[in-house]
């Protein structure tokens, strides 16, 4: 009887960390105005000069859906060898994000209407929206699990090919987009760009196997890449929105962020083999069990959990309207930002976002 493999604790580690990075950005520098029709986020990005560089490294989505592509594909191998259908193996993908993330659309939505009903509050709904947004990424990282099958067949007939396809595609939609105005073929690329870090997962064995000097190579690439796209002048330099630029890099996503994709693989394979040696001491093993366990809990629920801390800090010192730019002091309570929605965030994931534990934590 042969044993099973060993787990990878560092594709644990990028998966849960980047997950972890979002919801920190969001509690620590989301910064919520009331206005006369409702609450209003921006973020310091707008009035701090050169903050947008920090990005390249904090927007880890790209990295998220380049470490699913390569679970995904080493769970339908799994799959495969304890004979189920593909046609099973997604269903059962998509079942287990779908229901808690509909389950909280639901509960939130009905606290809306209630509120909304009971104490004629109109801006509720654009809380609702605030506390919901976050799931959009979710929402393709479904649509990709759906559209395995493709994934799947495009990797197995022509390999490395489907990634140059998929990135050609994403440059011609910027063209269209950018060139002839033609603002809704952006939306093409949230399919299509995180369509392609999700497939160039599939081929994490073999840069994982590459000489290390392949990944300062990697590294380097995306780095150029990036400088050049974003002093193109085409390209806003940051990689989430910023409020009053006339384009995002996000929303929907354009060909910088396969640049940065290329950058942050080329990084975390640089970062290798020190992390693994740290991976293997018995304290940050169990903090990266941890960490695994509650992190898809801890980003459905993030917001609802400074939802929560938001309203008690209302209800206890009254308007909390941050000056803007943020001054000094802002800068100075991070922490706080990140404290109180952590601790209001805790019970809810105790009362709902449990899963029970096991002997294999769940790889997908």
């Amino acid at each position: 009887m042969t044993s099973p493999p060993r787990r990878d604790r560092y594709v644990d580690w990028l998966r849960a960390l980047s997950l972890i990075v979002v919801v920190v950005w969001h509690w620590a520098f989301t910064i919520l105005q009331w206005k006369p029709h409702g609450p209003e986020p921006t973020s310091p990005l707008g009035f701090t000069s050169g903050l947008w560089i920090l990005t390249w490294l904090l927007q880890v989505l790209p990295l998220f859906f380049y470490v699913g592509g390569h679970v995904h594909l080493l769970s339908w191998g799994r799959a495969c060898e304890r004979g189920t259908g593909l046609g099973r193996f997604v269903w059962r993908r998509l079942r287990s994000l779908a229901i808690p993330a509909l389950g909280l659309i639901g509960v939130w939505v009905a606290v809306g209407a209630v509120v909304t009903w009971l104490f004629d509050v109109p801006w509720m709904w654009r809380v609702v929206l605030l506390v919901l947004s976050p799931l959009w990424f979710l929402g393709v990282y479904l649509v990709l699990i759906a559209l395995l099958p493709v994934a799947l067949l495009l990797h197995r007939k022509y390999d490395v090919l489907a990634l140059v396809w998929l990135g050609g595609a994403a440059l011609v939609v910027d063209v269209v987009r950018f060139r002839y105005d033609v603002e809704w073929a952006g939306w093409l690329n949230m399919v299509i760009v995180w369509g392609l870090a999700h497939q160039a997962g599939f081929f994490y064995d073999r840069i994982v196997a590459l000489p290390r000097r392949y990944d300062v190579g990697i590294l380097w690439t995306g780095l150029f890449a990036l400088f050049g796209l974003v002093y193109s002048g085409i390209y806003p330099g940051s990689m989430v929105g910023v409020p009053g630029d006339k384009w995002s890099n996000m929303a929907p996503p354009t060909f910088v962020i396969v640049a940065l994709l290329i950058f942050q693989i080329g990084l975390v394979e640089v970062l290798r083999p020190a992390m693994e040696r740290v991976l293997e001491r018995p304290g940050w093993n169990r903090v990266n069990a941890v960490i695994n366990r509650f992190a898809l809990p801890l980003f459905l629920f993030h917001t609802t959990g400074m939802a929560i801390a938001l309203g008690l800090s209302w209800w206890l010192f009254g308007s909390l309207t941050p000056e803007v730019p943020p001054d000094v002091w802002w800068w100075l309570e991070r922490p706080l930002a990140v404290a109180g929605p952590l601790i209001c965030t805790l019970p809810v994931i105790y009362l709902f976002g449990r899963r029970p534990r096991t002997g294999r934590p769940d790889t997908g």
